[in-house]
């Protein structure tokens, strides 16, 4: 199929699957890349060509869809069908397949770190005009790092590379700042993570930066970068009222409540928790006022979806407090078959307005330690561990009450 015909075809196909409201599918055909590749002949009834459609999305993307994907692709399938019929009697399917990666330095991935977060964390610190050595000269700080007695001159009027760097950033001062950054000697950008990370704690050591506020917005900096990647610097210790910091993986809670509640998601088809859960993926460690927000509300439209489908009434008005009463009172959410069951009812009541209370408490938190409001220096916002006990908390209440549904539509088809 010639480009210029697959784009009409897949133009139309976007009309129809948003004219139908099928609005993912929709955005899927507008926002991604497709491309035609005949698959197969079948030489039956004259002779048929047998084409896929592949449209190629992220990584990322292709496995948030999950088990969608098949859904996608059959919506998709019907309408390139409905398009092309009464013009060709060759069959289409559409095909969602994860986008090739296309970047060289993939193979530093391994290390934990890839090159464009390097390169953004050196970037900024140039963009602020950071002294990477601090209070110390080259030589110092980089002597705290390696054995510079044991690297290579660039100079060949010196042995090494200690008297290299000191006759061109004290004696003569010829090289620039950050002329480091790109040193292969050092391998900030192409060596292992620990070797990366090293350097970037040494760079915020009390010995090197002894002010302590400037030394926390830098880490700060760095982190917003590494936690993208699952890494992260964090305090260990105090020297003289400073501190002195290292790294270490993530563990990354957060992430696994997000598959999680990921799964329910697909459970219940829910689109709108779909598109929440996307949030609360991308917020936990980059912006965790907006995922404690998000907890509330995927919490909210759980309700929703569930009350929806049991054909349950609620209002608009109706608050997170009225809507899982309506729930708890809808699916019964008290164990069968044990004695003292009203007791056991109001455990369980206790036990779930808990659990949404907490997602509701810290969102309400947002407006007493978010960002703005004139902080003074010594304010510190809500950090990524908040968000993760709200994450955690908003998914276990959603995966009770939805595995709860499920037993109870179960039951019903029986």
């Amino acid at each position: 199929m010639e480009k210029a015909v697959l784009e009409q075809t897949l133009a139309t196909v976007h009309a129809l699957l948003s004219s139908e409201g099928m609005t993912e599918a929709a955005e899927l055909v507008r926002t991604y890349p497709a491309s035609a590749e005949q698959t197969g002949y079948d030489n039956w009834n004259g002779g048929t060509e047998i084409w896929e459609v592949q449209i190629s999305v992220p990584a990322r993307e292709f496995v948030r869809l999950g088990a969608k994907r098949s859904q996608l692709e059959e919506q998709i399938s019907a309408r390139i069908k409905t398009v092309l019929e009464s013009d060709t009697q060759d069959w289409y399917a559409a095909k969602i397949l994860p986008e090739r990666e296309r970047r060289k330095d993939w193979r530093t991935e391994n290390s934990g770190i890839p090159l464009d977060v390097r390169n953004n964390i050196l970037d900024s610190m140039r963009l602020e005009l950071v002294a990477w050595n601090g209070a110390l000269d080259d030589v110092e700080f980089l002597s705290r790092l390696y054995d510079l007695h044991a690297l290579p001159s660039h100079d060949n009027r010196f042995k090494d590379a200690a008297a290299d760097i000191w006759q061109h950033r004290v004696n003569n001062d010829d090289w620039d700042q950050d002329w480091i950054f790109s040193d292969a000697r050092f391998f900030l950008k192409d060596g292992p993570t620990e070797q990366f990370l090293r350097f970037l704690c040494e760079c915020v050591h009390p010995v090197v930066r002894p002010d302590r506020e400037e030394a926390v917005k830098l880490v700060s900096h760095f982190n917003d970068q590494l936690r993208q990647v699952g890494w992260e610097i964090y305090e260990i210790e105090q020297i003289a009222g400073r501190p002195r910091f290292a790294f270490r993986a993530m563990t990354n809670h957060g992430g696994r409540a997000v598959l999680r509640a990921k799964t329910v998601a697909d459970a219940l088809d829910a689109g709108w928790m779909a598109k929440e859960i996307e949030r609360l993926e991308n917020g936990i460690d980059r912006d965790p006022a907006l995922a404690i927000g998000t907890a509330k509300e995927l919490v909210e439209t759980c309700c929703k979806t569930i009350l929806t489908k049991r054909g349950v009434e609620f209002t608009k008005s109706d608050d997170l407090g009225d809507l899982t009463k309506k729930l708890t009172k809808e699916l019964r959410l008290v164990p069968e078959g044990i004695s003292e069951e009203a007791k056991g009812a109001e455990n369980i009541r206790l036990i779930l307005r808990n659990l949404t209370q907490l997602a509701n408490n810290l969102a309400q938190l947002r407006g007493l330690y978010g960002t703005g409001h004139g902080r003074d220096g010594k304010h510190r916002g809500l950090q990524p561990r908040h968000a993760r006990l709200a994450v955690a908390s908003a998914v276990a209440f959603i995966d009770f009450v939805s595995e709860t549904y499920r037993q109870r539509e179960n039951t019903k088809a029986e």
